[in-house]
This record gives C-alpha cells, structure tokens and sequence, in this order.
C-alpha cells in the first residue's frame, strides 16, 4: 500500500532531531499493510548493518531488531541447543507469505505487540530481554514479558528504538515443549504454549501468548501438579485478559491454554520422573 502522508525516508544513520509524525522503518510488512495517515517521515533501519543474529561470549543469543523471519530460521538451523527446535516453530507458526518470511523482522514483530506475535512467543518463552535505544542514547533493558502491555501496547517511549533482543544461555539449554491452535488450517494463532524445563535445577516455566493480550510466563520452581498448573494459571490472567477476536473466542482460548498446559506439564513430569 502506498502511504502517500509520507514525505521523506531518512537514513537511521544520519542523526536528525525526533519529530511527530516519525516511524522506525524496519521490513515495513505492518507499515505497508494499511493506511497510516499520521505518519510523515520514515526512518529507514536497513542500512544499519547490525549482525543479525550473534552468540555472545557467555553463551547469550543476541538477535538484532532487523533481524528478518527467514534469517532467523536459517541460524536457528545450525543452533546446536537444546531449544534449537522452538525457533523454527515459532517462525513456522508466521501466517506469512514468502514476502513477508523474508521482509518481516524479529523486531518488528515484537513491536506490534499483536497477542498472535510469535517472535513475542519465542523471546518471551526463552526469559528473553529488549535493549531500548532513547533518542538521547540512553539505553535500558526491559523483559519481554514485560515489554509487550496489552494488545498492539508496549513500553516504549516516543523516538524509543528496540535495538536487540537477548535470550541468556540458560535458556538456550532449556528442554521445550510447543503447543499452537488456531480455528482453521493456517490460520493465525488462537493459543500457543511453550514449556521450558530447566535442565540445572529443574525448574518449569510455561508461558502463555496469543490466546491473551499480552505475554503470561509462569513459573515454577519443580513441574507443578495439575492443580497448582490451573490455579496459576487463573490467577495471572484476568478474565479480561483472554482475547477476543474473530481467531477465537475468550472462553475457547481459556480452555485450549489449559488443556495445552497441562499436556506440557505431564509431559515434563515424565521427562523428570
């Protein structure tokens, strides 16, 4: 779609004052997909050359903001892991064209803040934390469990850029487990569900997005029965806290997050016993 407000795309690495009408340009798949009449001004990050994904020294996975879907699933490929596997579902779990596999980027995704988001998913799941960029170059970090709001909200300020997201290794050591429904074949998620089991201390977490308006990742110090599982459950996600679009109804996506949940948990409980 043409966004004919838009008057000027500027390079990210020619500095220039933040004003209204200003938006990040990143793959461009949301920018593009509708009319976005108050913006004026696009900020191009292509030309950045940020790496797109990098192991750190401590065994921590960097991935850039512009990382794209299709780069993303390529490293992934030869991520020796134990969570290796839940990169390619989640990027497997984009309602996406080959366009948008390739154009559409990590950060981008997170942005949105669309409760279907999978990269919120993946990043979400594996403890992962966003670095905000401020325009004055002040810099912070915020969970991504924390950094998604509500749906299409999140914490960024204005002129706020999302540089990187950072999943730590222990994380990346973690055994998953990958449940995703949606009401008809390749559709957008309606529920999706990730275990993690710490392999050191045996820890649980079980995180919990599309199916609410934001990211719910819960977490246990031994895999919980099935009570504790649905009590946790209900007390971290409000009832109006279920999401209610067309993809699904509140009540259904309760349902599928508890059913889903709970085959995680049994399936954890007999990889420990």
């Amino acid at each position: 779609m043409d966004l004919n407000t838009v008057v000027e795309i500027r390079d990210a690495r020619q500095p220039a004052p933040w004003r209204p009408g200003d938006a990040w340009l990143g793959g461009g798949t949301y920018l593009f997909s509708e009319p976005q009449p108050h913006l004026r001004r696009l900020v191009d990050l292509s030309r950045t050359g940020w790496r797109p994904v990098a192991l750190l020294p401590d065994g921590s996975l960097e991935i850039a903001a512009t990382c794209t879907i299709a780069q993303l699933s390529r490293f992934a490929k030869e991520l020796t892991a134990q969570a290796a596997p839940l990169f390619e579902q989640c990027c497997r779990a984009f309602l996406a064209s080959f366009k948008i596999w390739n154009m559409a980027t990590v950060g981008g995704n997170l942005c949105n803040a669309l409760p279907a988001g999978p990269m919120i998913s993946l990043t979400a799941a594996l403890d992962g934390e966003c670095l905000l960029v401020a325009q004055d170059g002040t810099r912070r970090r915020v969970p991504v469990a924390d950094f998604v709001t509500g749906a299409g909200r999140k914490d960024l300020a204005e002129g706020e850029l999302l540089r990187s997201v950072t999943l730590p290794a222990r994380a990346l050591g973690c055994r998953t487990a990958f449940r995703q429904a949606s009401l008809y074949g390749l559709g957008r998620s309606g529920v999706l569900v990730v275990g993690a089991l710490d392999p050191v201390d045996g820890s649980l977490a079980i995180t919990v997005t599309a199916a609410t308006v934001r990211p719910v990742r819960l977490s246990f110090p031994l895999p919980p029965t099935a009570e504790a599982l649905r009590t946790a459950v209900g007390a971290a996600v409000a009832d109006d806290e279920w999401f209610d679009d067309l993809h699904g109804l509140p009540e259904w996506r309760r349902h599928m997050t508890l059913r889903y949940a709970e085959e995680i948990r049994r399936e954890f409980e007999t990889v420990a016993g």
